[in-house]
C-alpha cells in the first residue's frame, strides 16, 4: 500500500483551505500522512468542528434546575419527576438524503437513535422536519416519497414510534431538501453514562457491523455546496441495516447497565475517527488503535478508510481491562461481535498503527480543540430589508373569505400530513397518549402517572423576511404547541439549517434567529440542551430559506389531563384565546392567495406567551379544557377549522358556529381571518367550565373572547362575520385538508 503524495491539489480536495494546511503543519511539525489528512479533513470540517458557529452558539442559555446534561455530548438530558430523565437530540442529513433520499433518511433516523441510547436512554420517540420543493416537480416528489419510506422503514423495523414531525415545502429547497431527525429517549437519571474515555491500559472494542467503504466522506460532503456533481456522491451515502441497530440498541443498554464499560459512542460522522478522537479529548487522555484489527467487509480496506467510514451500526466501547470476555458475551448474546482494536494510553496522543507500523500520531487534545474558529462579515441582504416593507400588489382581497380558506387547506404547506405519517408506526412500544396530527406528540413515561410531550417546529418564512423575529418565533410556537397538550415545556434541541456562512447574507441570517432563539428560551425557561448546525445547504439555485428547527420537551404532571387538539362533543364552547392583531406580512395567505412572501412578520411578545402558557397549562391541570390548538400558520380561520375537521383517525369532525362579527380589534375580514399573530389558541370546553376558564383567564391576563360552540357530527362549519360569513360542510373541508397530499403524490 503506497500513500499518495500530499499535494496541494490533495489538500483542496479534502477542502481545506492553505491556511488551515499550514496550522495542519505547524501543529504536526512535518508534513502529514495521508490517513492524517483524512483526520483533519473530517475533524475540521464545518459538520464536526462548527468553526463558523462556535461564538455565536455560546450565546444560548443552557443551564437551569432541569438540566442534566447540555451541550457537549451525544444528546441533552432533563430532569423528569421521581428520578426519571428524558434524553434528546436533533441531527441533520440534508446532502444525503438530496443525492439517495432513502437511505439518506433512513440512516439519519439510524443516526439519531444510537446518539440517545449511548446516553443509556431507551428510545420512546422519533420526530422529524422535513422540506422540499413544491409537488408539482416529479423530483421533489421523488425525493419526497423517498424521504418518507426511507424514515418510516427504519423506525418501524427498530420498533420506535415516530410521534411527530412537521413537513414544508417551498421553492427555496427545490436542489437542496432538508432531512432533521429527532429521538427522545427514556432513562434513570442515576443511570446516565457519558463518552468520555477514561482509565489508563482500559480497551477500546468496536461493536457491531463491520466496516465498509460507504459513507467515507460523509461529514466533509455534509459541509460542501450541493452542485450538479452531487449525484457521484451517492457511494458516500451510508446504508442503514434496521435490524442490526435494534440488536446493537439492546446489547448497548446492557453493556451500560452491566458496569463492565466506562465510556460508549457511535461511529457516526467522521465513522471511528471521531467517536476515538472525541471520546480521548473529552476525558483528557490518549488513545492507540490498531486499524488491522478493525473488523472489515470489503477485502483491501486502506488505514485511511477504515478511520473515515460511516458504516452505520457501530459502536466504539471503552471497557475495563479486566472484562472483555464479558463485554463480548453479552454482543454475543445479542449476535454482534465485540473486537478490541486499542488501548487507553497516558500521553494524550491520537496514535493509530497498521501492521505494526505508525501511520497516525497527533497531540489527541490539539486535534480536537485547535481548529481554527472563524468570524464571518454579517450584513443583511437588502433586497430582503426592502421587501419587508413591501405588500402585495393586489391591495383589495382576489378572494372571498371562504374561497381564501379552501385554497388554504388545500395547500400542502397547510394541508394533513397525514399522507406522511401514517407510513409511520406510532403506536408501537404502547406508550402513545396523542399520536401525529395534533400540535404535540404525548408518550406516557410507563411506571408513573406523568407524560412528556414533544414537537417540532419552524416557520422559515418568517426567518427569511426578519431572522431575529423568526428565530424568537420558532421557540414561541414550539412552546405554544407543547402547551396546548397541557405539559410545562422544559428545553430544546435544536437544528439550524442555512446556506454557507461565507456569505454575509446568510451569516446575518444565522446570527439574528440564533439571537432571537437565545431570547425567546430565557423568557421562557427552555434552555438549549444541543443540537446541530447545518451550513452549506445550498445548489446552484441557491440557499434554502433559512431553517433554523427547534425540537422542544414538555412534562405532563398528569398523563390522564393530556389535551388533544379537535373538538370533542357537540354543545361545548368556543374560546379565541390572544389578542389578532393586523399581521398578515409573511402569512399563508399571502403567500397562497395573492402569491406574495413578504412584509413584516408578526413580531412575538414573550411575556405574552408566558402567560398564555402558563394559562394552557393551569387549565389542564385543572381539566378544564377539553381542547386546545395553537393559532399559528394560516391563522383564525384554518385553526378554527382544523378544530371542527377532527383528528387524521376520525371518520367524521364537528360542526362549528362562530360569530366574529362582535370582534373589536380595527380588522379588516380578511386579516381577521388570515393574519397569523402569535399568542394565540382555540380551546373548547364543556357549558360548566366556563365561568372557571374565565375566571383562570382574568387572574392570569390572558384575553379570553367566547365566540361559539361545537356543533353536531359531521356538520356545518359557519364563521360569521360583519360583512359576509364563511360557510362549508366539514365534510367538505376534511376532503380538502386530508387529501391535498395524497392527490398531488397521485394516490
Amino acid at each position: 500500500m503506497i500513500d499518495p503524495q500530499i499535494t496541494p491539489e490533495l489538500v483542496q480536495e479534502h477542502n481545506l483551505t492553505t491556511e488551515e494546511y499550514e496550522r495542519i503543519l505547524a501543529l504536526l511539525g512535518r508534513t502529514p500522512t495521508f490517513p492524517e489528512l483524512g483526520i483533519f479533513s473530517a475533524l475540521w470540517s464545518e459538520h464536526c468542528s462548527y468553526k463558523h458557529s462556535r461564538p455565536i452558539l455560546k450565546s444560548f442559555p443552557t443551564t437551569g434546575p432541569q438540566v442534566v446534561q447540555g451541550p457537549g455530548e451525544n444528546a441533552g438530558v432533563l430532569r423528569l419527576p421521581d428520578g426519571w430523565a428524558v434524553a434528546f437530540k436533533i441531527e441533520s442529513h440534508n446532502h444525503p438524503s438530496a443525492v439517495e433520499p432513502y437511505q439518506g433518511a433512513a440512516t439519519g433516523a439510524g443516526g439519531i437513535l444510537r446518539d440517545v441510547f449511548t446516553m443509556g436512554a431507551r428510545p420512546v420517540a422519533l420526530l422529524n422536519s422535513l422540506r422540499f420543493g413544491p409537488l408539482d416537480q416529479p423530483r421533489n416528489r421523488y425525493l419526497f416519497a423517498g424521504v418518507v419510506r426511507g424514515i418510516g422503514d427504519y423506525g418501524n423495523c427498530v420498533g420506535v414510534p415516530t410521534l411527530g414531525g412537521e413537513v414544508d415545502f417551498a421553492p427555496g429547497y427545490s436542489g437542496n431538501p432538508l432531512v432533521n431527525a429527532m429521538c427522545v429517549g427514556i432513562l434513570r437519571e442515576k443511570d446516565l453514562i457519558k463518552a468520555a474515555a477514561h482509565g489508563v491500559g482500559n480497551l477500546l472494542l468496536a461493536v457491531g457491523s463491520r466496516t465498509g467503504r460507504d459513507g467515507i466522506h460523509g461529514a466533509s460532503f455534509a459541509s460542501e455546496e450541493l452542485t450538479q456533481e452531487s449525484e457521484q456522491r451517492r457511494p458516500q451515502v451510508q446504508v442503514g441495516d434496521p435490524f442490526t441497530e435494534k440488536l446493537l440498541l439492546e446489547a448497548s443498554l446492557e453493556l451500560i447497565g452491566s458496569g463492565h464499560i466506562v465510556a460508549i459512542q457511535d461511529m457516526g460522522a467522521a465513522g471511528l475517527t471521531s467517536s476515538s478522537a472525541e471520546m480521548a479529548a473529552r476525558g483528557g487522555v490518549g488513545v492507540e488503535i490498531d486499524l488491522s484489527k478493525v473488523p472489515t467487509r470489503e477485502p483491501g480496506m486502506t488505514p485511511y478508510e477504515i478511520l473515515l467510514s460511516e458504516s452505520q451500526e457501530r459502536m466504539l466501547v471503552v471497557a475495563k481491562a479486566d472484562r472483555v470476555k464479558e463485554v463480548q458475551a453479552i454482543a454475543a448474546k445479542w449476535e454482534l461481535d465485540a473486537t478490541p482494536i486499542g488501548r487507553v494510553t497516558d500521553d494524550g496522543m491520537y496514535r493509530c498503527l497498521w501492521e505494526g507500523k505508525v501511520v497516525v500520531e497527533i497531540p489527541g487534545q490539539r486535534l480536537v480543540d485547535d481548529c481554527p474558529v472563524y468570524y464571518p462579515e454579517a450584513a443583511e441582504d437588502p433586497r430582503i430589508a426592502a421587501l419587508r416593507t413591501a405588500s402585495p400588489t393586489h391591495h383589495a382581497p382576489r378572494t372571498t373569505p371562504t374561497q381564501a380558506l379552501l385554497a388554504l387547506l388545500d395547500s400542502p404547506a397547510l394541508a394533513s400530513k397525514r399522507w406522511v405519517f401514517e407510513q409511520y408506526d406510532s403506536t408501537v412500544q404502547a406508550s402513545t397518549a396523542i399520536p401525529p396530527g395534533g400540535d404535540a406528540g404525548v408518550l406516557r413515561v410507563r411506571y408513573t402517572d406523568f407524560g412528556i410531550a414533544v414537537k417540532t417546529d419552524c416557520n422559515s418564512r418568517y426567518v427569511r423576511l426578519d431572522p431575529y423575529e423568526g428565530g424568537k418565533a420558532t421557540v414561541a410556537e414550539a412552546a405554544r404547541n407543547v402547551a396546548c397538550t397541557g405539559a410545562r415545556p422544559l428545553g430544546i434541541t435544536d437544528c439550524l439549517n442555512f446556506g454557507s456562512p461565507e456569505r454575509p447574507e446568510v451569516f446575518y441570517q444565522f446570527r439574528e434567529a440564533c439571537r432571537g432563539i437565545a431570547d425567546a428560551c430565557r423568557a421562557l425557561g427552555t434552555p438549549v440542551t444541543g443540537g446541530n448546525v447545518s451550513f452549506y445547504n445550498e445548489s446552484p439555485s441557491g440557499a434554502v430559506d433559512p431553517t433554523p428547527v427547534v425540537g422542544m420537551i414538555g412534562l405532563l404532571t398528569r398523563i390522564d389531563r393530556a389535551v388533544p387538539s379537535h373538538a370533542r362533543a357537540p354543545g361545548d364552547v368556543v374560546f379565541v384565546l390572544g389578542e389578532t392583531r393586523a399581521e398578515l406580512g409573511g402569512s399563508a395567505y399571502w403567500e397562497i392567495c395573492h402569491d406574495f412572501i413578504g412584509g413584516q412578520p408578526p413580531r412575538v411578545n414573550l411575556d405574552d406567551e408566558k402567560r398564555l402558557g402558563d394559562f394552557l397549562v393551569a387549565g389542564a391541570e385543572r381539566g378544564l379544557f377539553r381542547s386546545a390548538h395553537d393559532c399559528s400558520h394560516g391563522g383564525l380561520g384554518v385553526a378554527l377549522a382544523e378544530v371542527a375537521m377532527g383528528g387524521p383517525y376520525q371518520v367524521q369532525g364537528f360542526g362549528l358556529d362562530v360569530d366574529l362579527s362582535t370582534y373589536h380589534a380595527p380588522l379588516t375580514t380578511h386579516q381577521l381571518l388570515f393574519s397569523e399573530s402569535h399568542g394565540r389558541a382555540v380551546i373548547t370546553c364543556s357549558a360548566e367550565r366556563v365561568a372557571a376558564v374565565q375566571a383562570l383567564a382574568g387572574e392570569l391576563g390572558v384575553p379570553a373572547l367566547r365566540v361559539g360552540s361545537v356543533g353536531p357530527v359531521d356538520g356545518t362549519f359557519r364563521i360569521v362575520l360583519r360583512d359576509e360569513k364563511v360557510e362549508e360542510s366539514v365534510g367538505r373541508l376534511r376532503e380538502l385538508y386530508f387529501g391535498a397530499i395524497p392527490r398531488r403524490m397521485g394516490d
